[in-house]
């Protein structure tokens, strides 16, 4: 038996629609910038209600209503939600109120909220857990429709069934959540924090092992010791399901059924905001970006992995310097074949990649290291959360 049949035995968990327990009212009306200029009241923005699951009070932000307008205000009690997102899942995200206050709080015209009626024994405690679970989640999600962007429809978010559990059920539940809430927040920043020394020491260790004395070392161009070019596809070209990674300009790689390479690279942008700032370590077989470059070191003479981090390290900062304009937005080839590269022995090429490499692993594998342990600390609080609120229906 789990332990939320423990808690329920001899008691009924009541399936209601929202719209039988609750009323649903819409953002700020007929505002415009300059009314959030300065402002003589506060409001919950989009981004407060998307990021937290209860309304940050400290985050409310200035709005200008006069005396006689007629707006709706947010009430201790009530749950707010996102009405659009680009995304369909990301729709309809919800931040309940949580914090009893007397000053006047309006909502952003981009969300909508949801006031349950005074007959109806559901908590905002209890509330800002429910509508974040996985199963509501999926369902208010439903909700949403469009093309480039998807907006909750009132009618069918009115339709959805949510479970009510007797008071005392809610507060065990809200009781062993926030304690696991604070644990997990802990150990989160314990990880986080643990990261982010890796990460400088790591930074202060790869400056080290890759600045040389005047004289110590070989110094050679990129073009002497690398074969660089670009790819032949368009962004548009990629597919969900591909065969073969599919690099193109940004942070996140795509999809394509055909390849072009099979080698071992080093893959930037050519153009646009990832300019000297985005690198990929490609091996294998990939296909590539007109406008992404394409770095093959000659194994013979230098360390490919080694190549890859003196790059990752130095390029931005090359390329800043030799850029005749404020702001680096593109490139091209001759700014790559002339990049300097000191040339170290290929043994000691070899022991700076060792060391290199395992801090690399550490600080942003997704398989490997502490930002793994961020996520399984996280899926683990979901995991609890989704099965401490899920009712029989």
């Amino acid at each position: 038996m789990s332990y939320l049949d423990k808690l329920l035995q001899g008691k009924e968990v009541q399936w209601k629609t929202l719209g039988e327990v609750a009323e649903i009212y819409g953002g700020l009306t007929g505002k415009s910038k300059p009314d959030f200029e300065k402002g003589n009241a506060k409001y919950v923005t989009y981004k407060n209600i998307f990021g937290n699951i209860e309304v940050d009070f400290d985050k409310l932000e200035n709005v200008t209503v006069s005396v006689n307008e007629r707006q709706h205000e947010v009430k201790y009690g009530d749950v707010l939600f996102t009405g659009s997102s680009e995304i369909a899942n990301e729709a309809g995200m919800s931040s309940a109120v949580t914090t009893k206050f007397d000053e006047k709080v309006y909502l952003n015209s981009f969300s909508f909220g949801v006031r349950f009626n005074d007959d109806i024994e559901l908590t905002p405690e209890f509330a800002k857990y429910l509508f974040r679970v996985d199963f509501m989640r999926k369902e208010i999600a439903k909700t949403a429709s469009g093309v480039t962007r998807f907006n909750v429809s009132k009618e069918r978010f009115k339709k959805l069934q949510i479970p009510i559990p007797p008071l005392s059920v809610q507060k065990e539940i809200v009781r062993i959540l926030d304690n696991f809430t604070e644990l997990t927040a802990e150990l989160t920043a314990e990880l986080t924090a643990e990261l982010t020394a890796r990460k400088k020491q790591y930074s202060y260790y790869r400056e080290q092992l890759l600045s040389f004395e005047d004289g110590e070392v070989e110094w050679k161009t990129l073009g002497e010791v690398a074969l660089i070019g670009t790819g032949k596809h368009d962004t548009q070209d990629a597919v969900d399901n591909g065969d073969y990674i599919f690099y193109a300009r940004g942070i996140s790689p795509l999809k394509l059924d055909t390849y072009d390479f099979e080698e071992t690279a080093i893959i930037t942008a050519g153009d646009g905001v990832g300019v000297g700032k985005v690198f990929h370590w490609a091996v294998g077989k990939y296909a590539l970006h007109q406008r992404a470059y394409r770095i093959v070191p000659n194994e013979k003479e230098i360390n490919p992995r080694y190549v890859y981090h003196y790059i990752v390290t130095n390029f931005y900062s090359y390329i800043e310097k030799t850029s005749v304009s404020s702001s680096v937005t593109s490139m091209r080839k001759p700014m790559f074949l002339k990049f300097p590269i000191p040339i170290p022995s290929l043994e000691e090429q070899e022991r700076i990649v060792s060391i290199l490499d395992k801090f690399d692993t550490l600080t942003t594998s997704i398989s490997e290291g502490l930002p793994k342990e961020i996520e399984l600390r996280k899926k683990q609080y979901e995991y609890y959360r989704d099965k401490l609120l899920t009712f029989d229906n």
